[in-house]
């Protein structure tokens, strides 16, 4: 187990529906971050931009963009974690993967799909939450809409990280800087969450506002909103102890059964 955890978050514009030219950048990117890093956190569908045109832009789990992962994580012998458009059994999903440098690989595909765009219509919705363990961190990683619903993210696992990848609009930031906040304190965990930033395809303009927040709710990230960016980040395993141990909130916590 690792007392430490170090995370790099790239907050990044996207390339509109271009796999590409976004998988291009993204290897510039990650060639620039200085120092070793066991995990890289990439945007929600970090290869396209959040887009309905599903059927112009899947892949397989053997496309290009799993090799693209699995080759940059074993090269940088890192993890990484990011969501992208998969087309299996005739149906999208919205899918997170987190790949390890070993060719390991797990996946979350998105439960709560935005029904405000219609992500609902075009995109079939998880049933399942993933709990990765990695060099003795337990992490939760989730998808943008997900920060909304509390329950689903709710800690009955004593996971020590909660990850969401995002597109979460401007006009919406505050919320996402708020719930964010409230995840990280009710869950006594770090939140992290990983958003883009610059204009898509449809118009939607978006301001990053990534950050990491401790169990307390303190920000412990610079991140500049609006800019390209990526910053490193070293999580400590004590400080999720010794805060559980003194405060003990999540012992009252209530059982419930999620339907």
């Amino acid at each position: 187990m690792q007392d430490q955890l170090k995370i790099a978050l790239i907050q990044s514009d996207l390339i509109w529906e271009n796999p590409k030219q976004n998988l291009e950048n993204f290897s510039e990117k990650i060639k620039n971050i200085s120092e070793a890093v066991d995990l890289i956190v990439l945007p929600e569908m970090f290869t396209t931009g959040f887009t309905m045109n599903a059927e112009n832009v899947a892949e397989t789990m053997d496309g290009n963009t799993v090799a693209w992962m699995k080759s940059t994580a074993s090269q940088f012998n890192t993890a990484m974690v990011g969501s992208f458009v998969v087309l299996e059994d005739n149906n999208y999903y919205n899918r997170l993967l987190f790949v390890e440098p070993s060719g390991t690989i797990q996946h979350y595909d998105k439960r709560h799909t935005f029904t405000l765009v219609g992500e609902d219509k075009v995109y079939t919705a998880g049933t399942k939450k993933l709990i990765v363990d990695y060099k003795g961190w337990k992490i939760c990683p989730l998808i943008c809409y997900d920060l909304r619903f509390p329950v689903w993210a709710r800690n009955t696992q004593d996971y020590d990280v909660l990850l969401y990848v995002a597109n979460w609009p401007k006009p919406r930031v505050s919320a996402w800087d708020a719930l964010l906040k409230a995840r990280a304190i009710e869950n006594m965990s770090y939140c992290i969450g990983v958003n883009r930033v610059g204009i898509d395809g449809v118009n939607s303009e978006y301001s990053g506002h990534s950050a990491v927040y401790d169990v307390l709710g303190n920000t412990i990230t610079s991140i500049e909103p609006a800019k390209e960016q990526i910053e490193v980040v070293t999580l400590e395993k004590k400080h999720v102890q010794a805060y559980r141990n003194k405060l003990k909130f999540l012992d009252d916590r209530d059982d419930f059964t999620l339907e």
